[in-house]
């Protein structure tokens, strides 16, 4: 309910303390009112005030209006015109000190040992406005008091006191409704009811009523009738209580009958039993179906626990062998690096790549296979007479060099190479070009400035494939354009190391001279002898072992054969050929099976 509502809403005798909503403290004091008789400031305004006066011990003169009046004004010296700032801020701090303090206050009820409400306190003021509360939640006896006592605790100094103690009739406040311009006495309580604020110093106040039109009341008619009703009503109360007391009576007077009662009573058994009958269906149902779900979990268990055991096993036996696989695989990495060592070598022996010691040449130029390859600035009378087939030669060693390290070093080539001698050429699958252009030479062209193009930018997809070979050994290419330099790089530190370089294996290459011969047949050998002798087993094996004898004499009769036609006594053809048959009748094979059976070592 509003606070600033224009009348009051209770009547006196019906303000209670579950009312109040909050107490507010103006104007606060600690000296004693001055300006009035004794008598009237022992006066006591609570309603006990005859009480009060007759406990008096004492009557004493009161005092006349003219001692009442103040006296003339006399200005108090402060005694602050030479004092300094220091001083005077604190005796302005004293001042304000004097004046404000910290205060509390406790609501009391009589029959009640301890306080039915304390508030927060409220630090450093003269005027106190406490948080609402609600009192409602309290016990009816308490509630429902009109009366109710007032303590106010102030600290000064450090110390709690009591300052004030009030025995309030909330009967007999009056009615302010508003805090606006109000002046209010020393230490004045106020008084936040439910319908408005509320003093006990001040009298009410009031609004004048509004001027409005009279209004039209009932008629004497009208009352008359209003009455005559209620009269009626009455009546008819009187009648019905008689009436009930009198079906009482012969009720009571009658035996009971418990038939229908006991027919109700068993009926409600027969409906609890049915839904307790459901119950117990829906109860064994249910389990039942745990029971199976519990069945079926059990079997899933052990299925994952056999599994867990048979992973378990597997795992035990792999841990056995992981460090034997795990010796092996390192094994096999070493004779991998160590064949890797060995081909490197190889082909650095069979591709010569070699520094030009020439004086006058540019630095880092170098040879492959005795044919000199310029970096990629070169100059353009290189192109002039023989001068274009020894560079394109020259590309194409370094293509098919090139071409066989991704092999033997197990790294794809982004641009894939066709070595094909001194016409090589090089794709290009990466770039968005059509599929007849993708294919650059790795020759000199003829062709004028396109044709020049397309050379320069296969020889830079070249290096380009260096530098990916390069970088797969953990090389860093400084310049791109010095091809022969970075093979020689590349092949130097894949053939280096400190360990023994490792045998090629036996059986890698056979029959270097052997071939099929055309309507010859050697002295003592025959064609079964010949099948025998080329087209058997692996040297190693157990079936060469068994032949080896038959073709150790095979191999002995030939030598000697080849022997003797170099001597002039076999049937040489004149032409220096050693085994006395035409070369074109000869078909050379180089088989080169068993390269990888190291690895399974």
């Amino acid at each position: 309910m509003s606070a600033e509502s224009t009348r009051p809403l209770l009547l006196p005798q019906n303000r209670k303390l579950r009312h109040l909503r909050g107490i507010s403290l103006r104007n606060l004091a600690f000296t004693r009112p001055r300006g009035r008789t004794i008598d009237d400031a022992a006066l006591n305004k609570s309603p006990a005030k005859l009480e009060s006066l007759r406990n008096t011990p004492q009557i004493h003169h009161a005092l006349s209006s003219e001692q009442l009046r103040p006296g003339p004004g006399r200005r108090r010296s402060t005694n602050l015109v030479n004092a300094s700032p220091v001083t005077r801020q604190k005796q302005i701090e004293d001042t304000f000190d004097s004046k404000l303090a910290d205060a509390f206050f406790s609501l009391h009820v009589e029959g009640e040992d301890e306080p039915v409400y304390i508030s927060e306190v409220a630090e450093r003021a003269t005027n106190f406005n406490f948080s609402l509360f609600e009192l409602s939640e309290l016990d009816s006896t308490i509630t429902q008091t009109p009366r109710v006592t007032i303590k106010i605790w102030t600290k000064r100094h450090d110390t709690w006191s009591l300052l004030l103690e009030d025995d309030v009739d909330l009967r007999a406040l009056n009615w302010l409704g508003t805090l606006q311009n109000v002046h209010f006495p020393p230490n004045s309580l106020v008084f936040h009811m439910v319908d408005g604020i509320y003093s006990l110093e001040l009298s009410n106040k009031y609004p004048p009523p509004k001027k409005m039109p009279p209004t039209p009341t009932s008629s004497y008619n009208a009352l008359m009738r209003l009455a005559t009703l209620d009269n009626s009503i009455q009546d008819a109360l009187a009648t019905r209580e008689s009436l009930t007391q009198q079906i009482n009576h012969l009720l009571a007077k009658q035996t009971p009958n418990q038939v229908p009662a006991a027919k109700d009573t068993l009926a409600l058994a027969e409906k609890y039993l049915a839904a307790q009958k459901r119950t117990v269906e829906a109860s064994k149902k249910r389990n039942e179906e745990l029971r199976a779900s519990i069945g079926a979990r059990r079997t899933a268990i052990a299925e994952g626990r056999a599994l867990q055991e048979k992973a378990e096993i597997d795992v035990n036996n792999a841990a056995e062998k992981l460090a034997h696989s795990k010796t092996l695989l390192a094994k096999t990495k070493e004779q991998i690096h160590g064949q890797r060592r060995r081909i490197c070598e190889d082909l650095d022996r069979i591709w010569r790549i070699n520094s030009v010691s020439t004086p006058g040449a540019p630095p880092l130029t170098f040879t492959i296979c005795d044919l000199p390859l310029p970096n990629t600035n070169y100059d353009d009378s290189l192109l002039k007479g023989n001068g274009s087939d020894t560079l394109s030669a020259a590309l194409g060693y370094v293509a098919q060099l090139t071409d066989n390290l991704q092999c033997y070093l197990g790294v794809p080539l982004p641009y894939p190479i066709r070595p094909y001698g001194s016409r090589s050429t090089i794709r290009d699958d990466i770039s968005q070009l059509p599929d007849t252009q993708k294919d650059f030479p790795l020759y000199v062209p003829r062709g004028g400035s396109s044709a020049q193009y397309r050379f320069d930018y296969g020889w830079f997809l070249l290096n380009k494939d260096i530098e990916t070979l390069c970088v797969s050994q953990g090389l860093k290419v400084v310049d791109i354009r010095h091809t022969l330099p970075n093979l020689k790089y590349l092949l130097y530190v894949c053939s280096a190391g400190t360990d023994e370089i490792p045998d090629r294996k036996r059986g890698g290459v056979r029959g270097l001279w052997a071939g099929r011969y055309r309507n010859l047949t050697v002295a003592g050998m025959t064609a079964e002898d010949e099948a025998s002798s080329f087209g058997g087993s692996r040297r190693g094996s157990d079936a060469s072992s068994v032949v080896g004898g038959v073709g150790q004499r095979r191999g002995e009769d030939l030598r000697g054969k080849i022997i003797g036609g170099s001597n002039g006594n076999g049937h040489g053809n004149g032409n220096g050929s050693a085994v006395g048959f035409e070369e074109a009748e000869v078909k050379m094979t180089l088989r080169t099976k068993g390269m990888r059976e190291s690895a399974a070592q």
